[in-house]
């Protein structure tokens, strides 16, 4: 009764999440063509039929690159607000297969409960999202200009989180990248800093969070040691680790266990299978 996790990939290179229990999952985003993407499901013996629904969280391509061939190829349903839809450049998405979805209002897959919710960030109609099965609440929130409310509730509620943490605002500053192209990525439309994702875990301190995903690191402003060392200094009851831009994450199964008296729910994870990738 648990709920299996992983990154099929996270950065500018494209971006796609799997959650699923046992008899079915949904991908948040699509960033990786079709082949890639089956490639690397198989590397981690996971089925792509069990994928009842695509989510897009946003227009721009390392979130939606795959989506018209893996929609069309396994029948997927595509969940897309009207706004997304229209500025993005998919012309092929099958209208049978596309659902519009409400921010805040619950789509149930299956077992699994997707919420999606709004975000700062500089597409059209950006959201991110949680997904729920028997009581444990996954969040995938990347693309994120600034840290606000709704963010703070629903990262709350989670048992594992996937956190952006683009850069380290010294290496950003400091980097070859123009001026306009670091003021897009840091002006509160664009993307979360490390210091930003860490003062987030730090303020919200979620008590049955278990996993933290550090995804969407930049290849040029970021560094998986230097992310790693902001969140390892306080994350003593949480597991930090990287979401990968060059590999999938080893599958993760989270779930709870309780207590002697059965009141309180406390994470419990276990890892499905242990693979090894350089980052």
């Amino acid at each position: 009764m648990s709920v299996w996790v992983t990154s099929l990939n996270s950065g500018s290179n494209g971006n796609c999440y799997y959650i699923g229990n046992d008899k079915e999952a949904v991908l948040i985003d699509a960033g990786l063509t079709c082949r890639e993407t089956e490639k690397r499901m198989r590397q981690l013996d996971l089925d792509i039929k069990k994928v009842r629904a695509i989510f897009i969280s946003h227009e721009h391509g390392d979130h939606i690159k795959g989506v018209e061939v893996i929609s069309h190829k396994y029948k997927i349903p595509v969940y897309i607000t009207p706004k997304t839809l229209s500025h993005s450049r998919l012309k092929k998405l099958n209208p049978v297969l596309t659902v519009p979805f409400q921010t805040g209002e619950i789509v149930e897959v299956g077992d699994l409960h997707v919420t999606p919710f709004s975000k700062y960030h500089d597409a059209a109609d950006a959201h991110s999202f949680i997904v729920t099965y028997n009581e444990v609440t996954i969040g995938v929130f990347t693309d994120l200009g600034r840290v606000c409310d709704q963010l703070k509730h629903y990262y709350n509620r989670c048992h594992a989180a996937f956190l952006e943490a683009n850069y380290d605002e010294e290496m950003l500053e400091k980097g070859r990248y123009p001026y306009h192209l670091k003021q897009r990525i840091s002006n509160g439309w664009g993307h979360l800093s490390n210091k930003q994702a860490f003062e987030l875990f730090d303020i919200c301190n979620a008590p049955h969070l278990s996993h933290l995903f550090l995804s969407h690191l930049s290849a040029d402003n970021n560094h998986p040691d230097i992310a790693l060392e902001i969140f390892r200094r306080k994350a003593t009851n949480v597991n930090v680790t990287i979401a990968s831009r060059y590999a999938p994450m080893a599958l993760q199964e989270i779930g709870h266990s309780y207590t002697s008296n059965n009141i309180k729910l406390q994470p419990a994870t276990k890892m499905r299978q242990t693979l090894l990738f350089e980052i």
